[in-house]
């Protein structure tokens, strides 16, 4: 999960998964629209598939690069874990308060 925030933690490797969120890409066409060298875009691929966010398909003498949403999917469900598990014990709470029976002191 490490090189995945890694990975996630740079704007041009955020901009290449929101170019590739389109469809696939050579890193020839990723480097075009990102405005940056070959090589720094080779940079940012090797680390996004090494995060497993990108998946790399041979065509030829060419390779398109697509997202990997399956990845993508599995952090946020980690994430909603983090939010829901409060959430579900104070629905919990405020529902055996209201279940409760209620006391009186007359």
């Amino acid at each position: 999960m490490n090189q995945l925030f890694k990975a996630l933690n740079d704007p041009t490797r955020r901009q290449i998964l929101e170019l590739l969120k389109r469809g696939s890409l050579t890193a020839g066409e990723i480097a075009e629209a990102c405005e940056v060298g070959k090589p720094t875009v080779s940079h940012h691929l090797d680390l996004l598939r090494q995060a497993e966010l990108i998946e790399e398909e041979r065509q030829g003498q060419f390779r398109r690069y697509h997202l990997n949403t399956s990845v993508v999917e599995d952090v946020m469900v980690w994430l909603r874990t983090l939010v829901e598990t409060p959430r579900v014990a104070a629905k919990k709470a405020a529902a055996i308060k209201r279940l409760s029976p209620r006391t009186s002191n007359s």
